[in-house]
């Protein structure tokens, strides 16, 4: 074995001609400091870039799997799809866009509801799947959350949601934005039961999602460097014809103006919601989650009331 062979990752052989054949997909490339990174590397922190702490964006499945404890969790309401009840058509027919978001997702909608444990803490998870449309929020999505929220009370725990959409799905109309009253009403029944339901946003969360009930959570919560937003920053600087701060509608600045209570590292997001339920719910402090925490993860410390 040469020294060559030694220092290849272990999936790079070299062809009988002494050029180095390199598997598709062995690396990517950092979004926002272009530095080249090893896939499997990148996917063992979570997809959070090393060299700068991008947080790349991740699906539904992912998420849930880094939240929930190995092997403890239960899908909601996956039997619920949508159909073309206006037989929409802009460039695309809505079935045909529909399918074409199955295809390249492998999901019927574009929100992912499970039950399961963080850290041993019992609570509902709702993700979204930004890829399916852009993550939009349709009477499917609408549903299932009600659906989660619902099991939440049943099970008497905690209901999250992890938002990253751009909006309402206009190829659904009026049902869309019907979604936005029916998603936030459902809320109540957490309240009454004085169960928690906590925030999380990611990049982007947008249009009618930030406008409902992204905000309603007892606590919410972000991911660095997140877009934020009803309208997009160029729309508003072309309505009001004015240059917007630096970092409008980022993470950061959402957080300086007091409308978020907490900028979470991806990395450190499990732990911090297991203390933050247990806080909620005055159960006694979990254990940390060691798969959770990389060692180059920003150090959180312990939750407390004056956090919340």
């Amino acid at each position: 074995m040469s020294w060559l062979d030694k220092i290849l990752p272990p999936k790079i052989k070299r062809e009988d001609n002494g050029r180095s054949a390199i598997p598709e997909g062995l690396w990517s490339k950092c979004a926002a400091c272009g530095t080249t990174l090893y896939t499997t590397e990148l996917a063992n922190n979570h997809h959070v870039c090393p060299k700068c702490n991008h947080h790349h964006a991740i699906n539904a499945r992912e998420r849930l799997a880094m939240l929930f404890d190995e092997n403890d969790s239960e899908e909601i309401a996956a039997h619920i799809k949508p159909i073309d009840i206006l037989k929409f058509k802009d460039s695309k027919k809505y079935p045909d866009r529909l399918s074409a978001a199955r295809k390249s997702t492998g999901e019927e909608d574009a929100l992912v509801v499970a039950e399961g444990k963080i850290c041993g803490v019992p609570a509902v998870v709702a993700v979204f799947e930004f890829r399916f449309i852009g993550g939009s929020m349709g009477s499917v999505v609408g549903e299932r959350f009600v659906q989660g929220v619902r099991r939440a009370v049943e099970k008497n725990c905690a209901f999250i949601c992890v938002a990253a959409s751009g909006g309402a799905r206009m190829q659904e109309g009026l049902n869309s934005l019907m979604q936005m009253a029916k998603t936030s009403a459902a809320l109540h029944l957490l309240s009454e039961r004085k169960l928690p339901f906590v925030s999380v946003l990611t990049d982007p969360t947008m249009g009618g999602v930030s406008a409902s009930f992204a905000f309603l959570g007892d606590a919410v919560l972000a991911e660095p460097n997140a877009l934020i937003g009803f309208a997009g920053p160029r729309v508003i600087e072309q309505t009001v014809r004015e240059t917007l701060p630096e970092g409008f509608q980022r993470a950061e600045f959402l957080l300086k103006k007091g409308a978020i209570d907490q900028i979470v590292d991806r990395r450190e997001l499990k732990n911090r919601l297991a203390q933050l339920l247990c806080l909620l719910q005055n159960l006694p402090q979990p254990q940390p989650s060691n798969a959770c925490c990389k060692d180059d993860a920003p150090s959180e410390p312990p939750l407390t009331e004056a956090d919340i």
